[in-house]
């Protein structure tokens, strides 16, 4: 059984229908890369996924567990979409860091408010937020920032601020993690550090959806790849035979059209 397993999604903005009868499947494990020129609908799939928009359509489930369904009133309440969330981690673009906290800060702040819904939090309020800042400093240390944990986000380096972004997104353990571009808002000799830390991810096999621009990297860091045109799925499959040899006209094209960049 997929842990993901995305069923028919379509979203329309008015008029315009940006996502159109989208269909795949994710393995635990598994990195799959979505690919598309701007506009094709990777972003707003991405965030029909995590919930960050509402589908017209379709069925999302999860580890078995239908946790979107169109058709299905009960699983659209507005109370029920955080708890949903927490099945997804998203790494966004402009990394998004509350200005006003330290780096470990930021990435213990939601461990730290979740856990003030535990029916022991007052009994072991001490030790369970000790444990979330000893949490928080490993996933600094694997990112490489042990020693960053006091600064804030302007102290830090655009590549420092979006591992610190990924480090945040982890801190939840989510089923999935999401990027959507996570190297667009960084300077290419700060592409690299953030492509190693999401490498090293897929190595120790983390369940992961990334939207990227990065063709390289998708070929050799997915599984699966995903190429959108139009908000449609134009080509899907084995990341490496996607893009060295593409069976769509269009994906053709748009690799093409890539490679001359």
């Amino acid at each position: 059984m997929p842990i993901l397993d995305v069923q028919h999604i379509e979203k329309h903005f008015g008029e315009t229908r940006v996502l159109e009868d989208i269909s795949f499947s994710l393995e635990q494990g598994q990195a799959l890369a979505i690919i598309g020129s701007s506009g094709s609908g990777k972003t707003t799939l991405l965030r029909c996924i995590n919930f960050l928009e509402t589908p017209d359509q379709g069925k999302i489930v999860v580890n078995g567990e239908t946790l979107f369904d169109a058709a299905d009133p009960a699983t659209q309440r507005e109370r029920e979409v955080r708890k949903k969330r927490l099945h997804f981690g998203l790494v966004f673009q402009s990394f998004n860091l509350f200005p006003q906290y330290t780096a470990l800060d930021n990435i213990t702040l939601a461990p730290r408010l979740l856990a003030q819904e535990q029916p022991d939090f007052k009994a072991r309020k001490k030790e369970i937020l000790e444990e979330i800042v000893v949490e928080g400093r490993e996933l600094l240390r694997k990112m490489g920032l042990s020693d960053r944990a006091d600064h804030y986000p302007h102290q830090l380096s655009g590549g420092q601020q979006q591992r610190v972004a990924i480090a945040r997104a982890l801190a939840l353990k989510p089923d999935i993690l999401c990027f959507d571009e996570p190297t667009s808002a960084l300077d290419p000799e700060l592409t690299g550090e953030v492509l190693k830390v999401i490498r090293s991810l897929a190595e120790q096999k983390t369940t992961m959806m990334i939207v990227t621009h990065e063709m390289a990297f998708a070929r050799d860091v997915a599984d699966q790849v995903i190429f959108m045109d139009s908000g449609v799925i134009v080509e899907q499959g084995e990341a490496r035979q996607v893009i060295e040899h593409p069976k769509e006209e269009r994906t053709r094209q748009f690799l093409s059209r890539y490679s001359e960049n």
